[in-house]
């Protein structure tokens, strides 16, 4: 795992449609500060051009798998067309926007950039593990979500590394 940012394509910022919520998490968890659609409220007609001015207006990429809106996003859209998350974050990676790399330094739920954790909030979060010699935690302020790099972290660290940087 790496928490540096010296990576250049960190700067990369995007925005998920609603059908791409695996997606948002894992730039998440790698580092990208990625905004997700399921935000706006469902239903609104005008929902794609809502995408289109704030992917533009906040300089993100819009990622879809809607053919409709890749082809009005133009260069500042991609069209994801496979549903599994592994060959999504490959095309990404081949069109040089991510480095695949979990970096934990971002809450996979609501964005926001994790600091260290202090000694309370890990005594006081439930699910936290009880003997931590050497282990690092991470703390969203928004959420108040407690994060540590642990079997679900390491197995997810060896599923990007095994599928996503594939030649």
């Amino acid at each position: 795992m790496s928490r540096t940012t010296d990576d250049p394509t960190l700067h990369t910022r995007f925005l998920a449609d609603r059908m791409l919520g695996t997606l948002c998490r894992y730039l998440r968890f790698m580092g990208y500060d990625t905004v997700s659609a399921s935000g706006y409220r469902e239903g609104n007609t005008r929902e794609d051009t809502l995408l289109l001015k704030r992917a533009q207006s906040e300089g993100r990429v819009l990622l879809t798998m809607d053919r409709e809106l890749a082809r009005r996003g133009g260069e500042g859209a991609v069209l994801l067309e496979d549903r599994d998350v592994m060959e999504q974050l490959r095309v990404l990676g081949k069109r040089g926007l991510i480095v695949p790399a979990l970096r934990l330094n971002r809450c996979s739920l609501c964005n926001t950039l994790l600091r260290p954790a202090r000694e309370v909030e890990i005594s006081r979060a439930r699910n936290a593990p009880l003997s931590t010699p050497g282990m690092e935690f991470f703390w969203c302020p928004s959420c108040r979500k407690l994060y540590w790099l642990g079997s679900h972290g390491k197995n997810l660290e060896k599923r990007i590394k095994e599928n996503v940087l594939q030649d």
